[in-house]
């Protein structure tokens, strides 16, 4: 089992300060293991993000409504869906009404790529949490928020 002051050799003025210290660790962690098992499939964490934002609304949604719905407040999502329209995973669909409006689509192949992967490959990163626990973590996450 980890334990953060031996992790980041550190002791701690008070509970709340390891409190915050250990939620910045496990978020880097957690990231790192999905930046891992992401690059099998040739995107990050954040397109497949973007990808199931698509795909969950069923239709093409504005940049701005995406960027609004991901999990990390990304400022590089332009960017990061121009990578994932070169790879042919999402389509940008321009207004014939304004040209400044673009809606984005997913694709068949994008469709295919979330299909390919593993609807439980998060279930490894909670593996030593009982759904009570993981129910207590998330609520304390709340509260915090």
């Amino acid at each position: 089992m980890g334990d953060l002051a031996k992790d980041i050799n550190s002791k701690f003025e008070n509970n709340r300060v390891k409190a915050m210290l250990n939620i910045i660790y496990t978020a880097n962690w957690i990231t790192s293991c999905q930046n891992e098992f992401f690059k099998d499939y040739g995107i990050s964490p954040q397109q497949y993000n973007i990808l199931r934002i698509l795909k969950g609304a069923g239709e093409p949604l504005n940049v701005q409504i995406i960027k609004d719905r991901m999990l990390e407040r990304s400022p590089n999502a332009t960017r990061l869906m121009d990578k994932l329209c070169a790879k042919n995973y999402i389509e940008r669909l321009p207004s014939a009404h304004d040209r400044r409006v673009v809606k984005i689509a997913i694709t068949k192949e994008g469709i295919a790529l979330l299909e390919s992967i593993p609807k439980n490959f998060n279930k490894d990163l909670l593996k030593n949490l009982n759904e009570k626990e993981a129910e207590q973590l998330s609520d304390l996450l709340d509260k915090m928020r």
